[in-house]
Formats: C-alpha cells, sequence, structure tokens
C-alpha cells in the first residue's frame, strides 16, 4: 500500500497506528528486523508542531519537527516498511489476526503497535504560536527562557508546581488563572505563597507579539500592578507584562479510542496500561509514546518504540525452532531460509546498492 493506493485485505506483520516519533521508531526496529511493517498515520501530532526541536541528541537546533518526522519517514521507507496517510476508524480482532479499517483500505495485521498520543487541551484566546511563546514541554524548553519573564496558566496543582518549577530558570515567572478559581490543594498553596511568584486571576484581553512573532506581553483586563522585579507598564484600565513565554497547564486529552475498543487495561488518567517493553493486556497490541505513562519526550518516546519493535521481533521471528516446534515440525530446511520476506529483501538489497553509490560517489 503506497499514499495513493486503495487496496483491501493486504496482509502485514506489523501494523503500526501513529507516525510520530515512538510509532516510527517502533516501525523502524520491525522492518529491520525482517517483518513487513505498515505505518498508518493521519498526520499532525504534537512533534509535528514544534518549530524547533530541543533534547535530541545529534538533531539540531534548526530542524522543525516537521523536518524531522519527514526525515524519519523517508528511513523507514528506504528500509521496506509501507507508510500510509489515513485515519484508521476501527480495529477488531479476529482469530490470531486483527483487521485495521481506513477510509480507503483494509488491512490484516498479526500484531498491532498503538502510538496515537494525546492532544494538549489549549486555554481560550488570545494566545502566541505555539513555540513562539506558547510551549507544551518543560523539560524541553525551560533552557530557552532563562533569565526571561515566564507565565504559567492553569488554575490546579501542575500549573502552580511548574510556576514553582520555572524559578530554577528564572526569577520573573507569573501564574495566570485567567479569571478561574484556584484548585491547587491547601499544601499546594500554602509551597505557592513561599515562592517569589506573581498569582494574576485578571483574564487576558490582548497581546503584542514581535517581527519574529514571539509573545512581547498580555494586556489584563484590569489593573493587576506592576511587579518590582519585572519590566512592566499601565495601559489604559489594564496592566500589560511583558512575557518571552510560557506554558498552558490544562490537561491533556488522550487518544485512546483504538485501545479501550480493543479491551486494552487504562490507567485512572486515560493513559494505556503497559509492561517495560509496550505490551498491553491485550496478546498482540502493543502501545507506545504519549499515551503510555511517563514523560512524554521524543527521546523516551523512540526508546519505547525501540523497546517494543525489539519485542515483537521476539515474538514473531521464524527461528531459532524451538525443541518442540522441531518435534512437531522437523528440522529447518534450506528452502525455508531465509524467513523475510521477499519485499524485505529487496528493500535490503536496493539500501545496500544505495549506501555502496553513496559511498563510492564520497570517494
Amino acid at each position: 500500500m503506497t499514499d495513493s493506493d486503495t487496496q483491501t485485505d493486504t496482509e502485514y506483520d506489523i501494523a503500526v497506528v501513529g507516525g510520530g516519533p515512538a510509532g516510527l521508531t517502533a516501525a523502524l526496529y520491525t522492518t529491520r528486523l525482517g517483518h513487513d511493517t505498515l505505518v498508518v498515520d493521519r498526520g499532525g501530532g504534537r512533534a509535528a508542531m514544534m518549530q524547533d526541536t530541543h533534547n535530541v541528541i545529534g538533531v539540531t537546533e534548526d530542524t522543525s519537527g516537521v523536518e524531522f518526522l519527514e526525515t524519519a519517514r523517508e528511513q523507514v521507507q528506504s528500509y521496506g516498511a509501507t507508510y500510509h496517510r489515513g485515519f484508521v476508524s476501527d480495529i477488531t480482532q479476529a482469530d490470531d489476526r486483527f483487521r485495521l479499517e481506513t477510509e480507503d483500505a483494509t488491512v490484516d495485521a498479526a500484531q498491532v503497535v498503538l502510538a496515537t498520543g494525546f492532544s494538549d487541551v489549549k486555554p481560550d484566546p488570545p494566545l502566541p504560536p505555539t513555540g513562539r511563546g506558547l510551549h507544551y514541554c518543560l523539560h524541553c524548553d525551560a533552557y530557552m527562557f532563562v533569565d526571561e519573564p515566564v507565565y504559567v496558566m492553569g488554575h490546579g496543582d501542575s500549573a502552580a508546581y511548574v510556576a514553582m518549577i520555572m524559578l530554577n530558570f528564572t526569577d520573573e515567572v507569573d501564574l495566570l488563572t485567567r479569571g478561574d478559581e484556584p484548585t491547587w490543594s491547601d499544601e499546594t498553596g500554602e509551597m505557592l505563597d513561599a515562592h517569589p511568584i506573581d498569582v494574576i486571576h485578571e483574564d487576558i484581553t490582548g497581546m503584542t507579539r514581535g517581527d519574529d512573532g514571539w509573545l512581547e506581553s498580555f494586556e489584563f483586563e484590569d489593573s493587576v500592578g506592576p511587579r518590582p522585579t519585572g519590566s512592566r507598564t499601565e495601559s489604559g484600565d489594564g496592566t500589560v507584562r511583558e512575557y518571552r513565554g510560557g506554558f498552558p497547564m490544562y490537561g491533556s486529552e488522550y487518544n485512546n479510542e483504538l485501545a479501550v475498543s480493543l479491551g486494552c487495561d487504562r490507567n485512572d488518567d486515560g493513559t494505556i496500561v503497559v509492561d517495560d517493553h509496550g505490551r498491553t493486556s491485550v496478546d498482540g497490541v502493543y502501545a507506545v509514546g504519549d499515551m503510555v505513562p511517563g514523560h512524554n519526550q521524543i527521546p523516551v518516546a523512540m526508546g519505547q518504540g525501540a523497546k517494543a519493535g525489539i519485542a515483537i521481533h521476539m515474538d514473531l521471528r521464524a527461528f531459532p525452532r524451538s525443541i518442540e516446534e522441531i518435534a512437531a515440525e522437523g528440522p529447518v530446511s534450506p528452502d525455508e531460509v531465509p524467513a523475510v520476506s521477499e519485499s524485505i529483501r529487496e528493500a535490503a538489497r536496493a539500501f545496500r546498492e544505495s549506501e555502496a553509490a553513496e559511498s563510492a560517489a564520497d570517494d
């Protein structure tokens, strides 16, 4: 299946649902380990929104999320995986296989990897662009705001904690509840009172951005007063406070519908229960990336994808044939090896030829 094909009843060893860092890494491993692999990707996702790539060793900051994912897709396809842009609407299990339905194809797979992630809940506008003053990853982006004025939006414990954490990087941190009543615990409130953070309850009425598109300031509906250590100005009936950027903390919506329909166990927060190699409670179904517990980081997601890919290989590989299998099926015949499909063999040969040609050109 290619992006332009419309086919039915196509069979694969593995179907990966989701084309982010976790799903593509799982597909890379299963393909290079000799298994016919399909990636179905609807596009978008949190990684695609990145203006710059942070915290991925070997990938420079000037690489956007779109560029990062495009390179990953090309790599996976060069090894022999099939990539299909589409949306998986349903997965059903029949006997020892899974059937996936998309808008233009029906495919079967022996095992399934779910890498559908989650969506960050966005606050109401006005808001700066994602990656230009609106940021969802503290561990990725806090470094960008050393000695810069920062906001955190939200009214719960997570928002209060992130605001306090940001004091490790800057001495100008505001917590913006935007008119919502605080829902953080009494203990969190006591901690917050002991940290030099301005809690601003007035909502945002306006915003300014620089020529580069980055956030410069918010204006609030009422005068909230200047902050002694910061650059703040009165403007009309409200106060303008300057910010380089910040973090909205309104929770996540997990894209777990397919996992739920298959009967995979969930945690209380909506994440999927998995073991250390991504196995869910349903045999043959794996889950990786932002939809499982853990830090929502690209390197973490890639590690989860790699571990799942290796575990799947251990489940599916034909050899070595066990003593029990030898007794039932006999010894391995020379005609049975190699176990990889002809399409993988062709892709591997083409890949080697391409690498050899590039090496010769470099010489």
